[in-house]
């Protein structure tokens, strides 16, 4: 695979969940070997975030990027946060 083949791939964690695509590539111009990937997060249509991942935490290179790990994006963060922020309401009956 070349890198330009890399760069725009989807990158997927261990639990396949989409966390985003590969934007940038890292590597040691020495030995050539690839040290860490920027990847692009997708958070809604106007604004984006960057994350970076080091090589040793891919799993697998082909259709998809595979990491070895689990990453949770913004929008799993924000609604573990909602569920969290449940709110108890008490009505009162008029008799």
């Amino acid at each position: 695979m070349q890198i330009k083949e890399f760069i725009g791939s989807t990158v997927l964690d261990k639990n396949a969940n989409v966390v985003g695509k590969v934007d940038n590539v890292d590597f040691d111009t020495e030995t050539g070997k690839i040290e860490t990937i920027a990847l692009t997060l997708q958070k809604n249509i106007f604004t984006r975030d960057e994350l970076e991942i080091n090589f040793d935490d891919i799993q697998t290179i082909g259709a998809y990027v595979i990491l070895n790990k689990e990453i949770e994006t913004e929008a799993e963060e924000e609604a573990e946060e909602a569920e969290a922020e449940t709110v108890e309401i008490e009505i009162e009956e008029d008799e």
